[in-house]
């Protein structure tokens, strides 16, 4: 049915549309097959491209018609017809002398050389339409990191006006969604998807311990940094986890603070929002990688955490989470009253 709508066409609607069709579909194809290595794709792609050179040979050929002067049978024959006919008697007296003009013969373009030189124009633009929108780039297309909210507007607990140093979470958001972070955990490519930010308060305190906290997921991985501002310091909580039979810890210097490394699993909570019941136990969920820093040199208590962990349970490896240490933590503020 299509092939025979296309015959009804005038010739030279026709004609430049099987050109146009058949140069872009040629190169796509032949573009295709040499991307993933298939040759009976690069075969179908030649097809198309030969078919378009005979469709332009074709073209040329009618242009050329066109443009080509009265066949040589009809000038003598015109010729003859004037001869035949009675000329006029001219008076007597010396007659002018008329002089032919020679003829010029003009050079035939060569119609294969058109026929190639068609062809590349279309395969130009035919690959311009196709990888066009992967080359240049674009702005709609583009993934867009997630951004942290403003709370400029956030009343905060109390324990944050008794202790004037405590950054918000707002601010804390603002330190992690860094643009290199998903660079320092290796995963260069990756943009944030989820960002927040929670200005709130260290569990059993009693709301008395300010304990911000802000969070980055990924696709990867997802990255926690809080901060707490108790009285606990880095080598008490080493004897802790000493006390716990801990093994998997690593104690350190970061940015000239006393730090340990360490972990432990995080939870799985399965809540049902449908009815018929509170959903399911609290589960062990997959492994995490905490980096501990003294808020100080001198130890004095209170400190940062950068939790690091995933949902495959594959982590990074430690120096991941001492470059973010040493890139996020300078830039904390220490808010004042």
């Amino acid at each position: 049915m299509l092939g025979f709508l296309v015959r009804l066409l005038p010739f030279w609607v026709r004609e430049p549309l099987l050109i146009l069709v058949g140069s872009v579909f040629g190169v796509r194809i032949m573009y295709l097959a040499h991307r993933d290595g298939e040759w009976v794709a690069a075969a179908i792609g030649l097809v198309f491209l030969v078919f378009t050179a005979v469709r332009v040979h074709t073209v040329a050929r009618a242009l050329r018609a066109r443009r080509a002067p009265a066949p040589a049978g009809a000038v003598d024959e015109t010729a003859a017809d004037a001869a035949a006919e009675p000329q006029p008697q001219r008076p007597a007296g010396p007659r002018p002398t008329a002089t032919a003009a020679p003829a010029v013969a003009e050079k035939e373009p060569n119609a294969w050389g058109q026929a190639v030189a068609a062809v590349a124009v279309f395969a130009a633009l035919g690959a311009a339409l196709w990888l066009g929108p992967h080359l240049l780039p674009s702005d709609d297309d583009a993934p867009r990191a997630a951004s942290c909210a403003g709370g400029e507007d956030e009343e905060l607990p109390g324990a944050y006006r008794r202790t004037p140093r405590a950054v918000t979470g707002d601010e804390l958001c603002n330190a992690l969604n860094r643009p290199d972070l998903a660079q320092l955990l290796g995963t260069p490519a990756e943009t944030a998807t989820v960002v927040s930010g929670t200005s709130g308060t260290a569990p059993l305190t009693d709301g008395k311990v300010a304990q911000p906290e802000a969070e980055v997921q990924f696709d990867t991985y997802t990255v926690n940094v809080s901060v707490t501002y108790n009285e606990l310091s880095i080598a008490q909580y080493v004897k802790l986890m000493e006390y716990g039979e801990e093994t998997d810890v690593r104690k350190l210097s970061v940015l000239g603070r006393p730090a340990i490394l360490a972990s432990d699993h995080t939870m799985k909570i399965e809540i049902n929002f449908g009815g018929g019941g509170s959903g399911g136990p609290v589960e062990q969920g997959p492994l995490a990688r905490t980096l501990s820093v003294a808020l100080d040199a001198k130890d004095r208590g209170g400190y940062y955490d950068i939790t690091v962990w995933s949902t495959s349970g594959a982590l990074p490896d430690d120096s991941a989470l001492l470059d973010i240490a040493e890139k996020v933590l300078p830039t904390i503020p220490e808010r004042t009253v």
